[in-house]
């Protein structure tokens, strides 16, 4: 063998080196393929406006898309409250059926009714759709307010409370019922605990927001 064929076999190795390496990255980059949910990485831009439940199933939908589940209908969990010319919307109704599995392919809840009492979200398994872990209490920033506008039970609420930014209309003043993704929050109480239904928000501005440990962040679930 000379010297001309040893540097074409070794220059042919190289290239298969790289680009199997180029492969395993591009598969870690990708969520896994049962994925069908995620928290938001990022939120809109506009805190507790979201363009309404239209323009929050557009983010995840994007967001989703850009990691390669774009094929399927993501849906965000929001509730919102009724008004004059339409009724309620609550966010249990409007995410499929299940089951629902993150970026990683951890099953979270088997259905709505799992979801609702023992499901598997924790800091560890609320990823993004990056399949990253999202800040939780002790981490700078806190990020563990969620938005959902709901009770425990993903459903809205009565009256004419704002625990919804306007319905997701609202960058200023209002309210958003907000849940902790870590299961944490100041005391060992329920709604200490709850990764839907903790506490309202101080207002609906990026910085009102931020002020209780949030950046407007959401869930996602597909819903097929």
């Amino acid at each position: 063998m000379n010297a001309r064929t040893r540097l074409s076999i070794a220059a042919a190795i190289a290239a298969l080196s790289v680009t199997a390496i180029g492969t395993v990255s591009a598969e870690q980059a990708m969520p896994h393929k049962k994925m069908s949910f995620f928290v938001t990485s990022s939120n809109p831009g506009k805190g507790g406006d979201l363009g309404g439940l239209a323009g929050a199933d557009k983010h995840c939908q994007a967001l989703a898309a850009a990691v390669g589940a774009g094929q399927r209908t993501w849906r965000a969990y929001l509730s919102t409250g009724a008004t004059a010319t339409e009724p309620a919307t609550n966010a249990r109704g409007r995410i499929g059926k299940g089951p629902w599995h993150n970026a990683k392919g951890v099953l979270i809840a088997r259905n709505v009714d799992e979801l609702h009492s023992d499901n598997a979200i924790t800091k560890q398994t609320a990823l993004t759709e990056k399949g990253e872990i999202v800040n939780g209490r002790g981490d700078m920033p806190n990020l563990h307010d969620i938005l959902t506008g709901s009770d425990s039970q993903g459903m809205a609420f009565p009256g004419n409370l704002d625990t919804t930014c306007g319905n997701w209309t609202k960058s200023g003043d209002g309210s958003a019922q907000v849940g902790h993704h870590d299961r944490r929050g100041l005391d060992e109480k329920p709604p200490a605990k709850s990764w839907n239904h903790s506490h309202p928000s101080v207002g609906c501005s990026p910085d009102a927001l931020r002020r209780t440990g949030g950046g407007g962040l959401f869930y996602c679930f597909a819903t097929n």
